[in-house]
């Protein structure tokens, strides 16, 4: 039997610090979608709305024409476009078929203030991404 939706989102590790309320409150904030191979879900430049978590699938993160990352289930990506407002940093593609939870701009901005353990957890993984970018390749 297919885990519950409630089951994948306790699994992922942005959210298992969250209660059972927490966890109905992020079902209501969040949709999910299923996306085919090759789907653009960001594209670099282009102003951010959305904050992704990916349930299953992969997604593969480019800047210009060079893939810097490969992001699987239980990351997430978006935050820095909804985080300082400015144009994407990265095109986003779906690997094969991907599903994903998606949390509009506005939607985020409330998953941040309701939710401090999340707050911090995205937080951090936003400064070990701005590290990552900064070192010499």
């Amino acid at each position: 039997m297919a885990d519950s939706r409630r089951d994948q989102l306790r699994r992922i590790p942005l959210f298992t610090h969250l209660g059972g309320r927490e966890i109905d409150e992020l079902e209501t904030l969040a949709d999910e979608i299923a996306v085919p191979d090759g789907q653009t879900l960001t594209r670099e430049g282009e102003t951010g709305h959305e904050f992704f978590i990916v349930l299953s699938g992969a997604v593969s993160v480019e800047i210009g024409d060079r893939e810097v990352a490969r992001l699987g289930t239980g990351d997430f990506l978006g935050e820095i476009a909804l985080v300082d407002g400015k144009p994407r940093s990265a095109t986003t593609r779906a690997v094969g078929e991907t599903r994903l939870l998606v949390v509009g701009h506005r939607e985020f901005n409330q998953l941040m203030a309701d939710f401090p353990t999340v707050q911090v957890a995205v937080l951090q993984a936003l400064a070990e991404r701005v590290r990552h970018n900064e070192q010499p390749t």
